[in-house]
């Protein structure tokens, strides 16, 4: 959920920010996080969604250009300066536009970045100021571009995954309220006058054809406050949470959600560790991307790593990880390469994930189709079943 934060910093006075939580302390906590006095939170009222996407920064892009002109040999200023010439989007072309203000101010990169936090996550700042310190923002680019893209690609394998299933039940579900609220009402005129035994089914078939004819209206209005009701509260943070903590409790989904959690918070780890940010702070800034179960589990592995335990021994004692993550870790460990092990791991179970949605989307398909199939089968013969007892009868 979308909060609003009024809050002020030390030599910038009253600022806004935009931030991503999942509740009013969340959203407290990062923007204290920051470096922040929070004056006031409040959710964003409407309907999450509608007109968002014309708001968003188009962060990759962005990096992508940047990096580019960067690796022609123009100046950070210049960059950036094209970058605005360019962008025909007012709402960009005025963030851009922004940051340059504060470079000519003599702010480094990511202090300008900092401003703007609803374009520029902290994760995205906090990337491009330890290379700062190395000099080295080519590269910086390249690892955030790289870190985006695999996580998109994730997403996208998972939203492609669902499009068929989705279709299946939209198609089916409109199928079956054609026949129940149209079809069925007009068998049930024929069938009125039917005498003889008509199957127990097929009689309550029939009579809610008739209650559909009669009660149109009433159960049409009905329907859609419904419908409208159910739409708002799957929006509710509060819903998503419930919905998400009985999947937590299947085993064999809250496991595989598990290890997608896992592989974002070990991808985004590595790329913080290989951009030189220390590892408890890394472990700090990437808290928010966990479910909350995981959270706590987080924050006391920071602490035992803070207290001197190694960083695989800390994971492991708090179960944030897996038999094949632990082993890595622990190679990463005695080689001095945490961060491009980490980034391993996560490689690693984004594959394996990839094959089990594609496993489970082959299974879960043809039994729902069969599924559907049975309901509006089962309709259709309901509805021909007095027929068939009429014809019966006349021979």
């Amino acid at each position: 959920m979308r909060f609003n934060v009024k809050a002020m910093r030390v030599g910038e006075g009253v600022t806004a920010l935009a931030l991503e939580a999942t509740n009013e302390t969340d959203a407290l906590r990062q923007a204290e996080s920051q470096g922040y006095t929070v004056l006031a939170v409040g959710a964003r009222s409407g309907f999450a969604g509608f007109g968002r996407a014309r708001g968003l920064f188009p962060l990759v892009l962005f990096s992508h250009e940047l990096l580019a002109l960067l690796d022609a040999g123009l100046p950070l200023v210049e960059a950036v300066e094209t970058l605005a010439e360019k962008e025909h989007r007012p709402e960009v072309k005025r963030a851009i536009t922004q940051v340059i203000e504060h470079l000519y101010e003599g702010k480094t990169l990511s202090q300008a970045l900092e401003y703007f936090p609803q374009s520029f996550p902290a994760l995205y700042v906090a990337t491009v100021r330890a290379a700062e310190r190395t000099g080295d923002l080519q590269e910086a680019l390249k690892r955030y571009i790289a870190y985006q893209t695999q996580l998109d690609t994730v997403k996208k394998k998972l939203v492609s995954a669902s499009i068929y299933p989705v279709l299946l039940v939209g198609v089916g579900g409109l199928v079956t309220l054609f026949l129940m609220g149209y079809v069925v009402p007009k068998f049930s005129r024929i069938f009125e006058d039917i005498g003889g035994d008509i199957p127990l089914l097929s009689r309550l078939l029939i009579k809610w054809g008739v209650l559909m004819e009669t009660y149109a209206l009433q159960i049409g209005i009905a329907a859609l406050v419904l419908t409208v009701s159910l739409v708002y509260m799957a929006r509710l943070p509060e819903t998503r949470r419930w919905v998400g903590q009985k999947l937590w409790s299947i085993p064999a989904i809250g496991e595989r959600m598990r290890v997608y959690q896992l592989a974002r918070f070990y991808r985004t780890v590595g790329m913080l560790l290989n951009g030189g940010i220390p590892v408890v702070t890394a472990l700090e800034m990437v808290e928010g991307l966990l479910h909350t179960t995981l959270r706590g589990l987080l924050r006391r592995a920071a602490l035992d790593i803070r207290e001197g335990k190694p960083m695989s021994q800390a994971m492991e004692a708090n179960h944030l990880t897996t038999p094949v993550s632990l082993r890595m870790l622990r190679v990463g460990e005695r080689t001095g390469r945490m961060g491009e092990m980490m980034e391993r791991v996560a490689a690693f179970y984004d594959e394996e994930m990839a094959r089990w949605v594609d496993w489970f989307t082959r299974l879960f398909e043809p039994i729902l189709m069969a599924l559907i199939g049975v309901i509006i089968g089962g309709i259709v013969v309901l509805m021909y079943m007095p027929i068939f007892e009429l014809a019966g009868s006349i021979q």
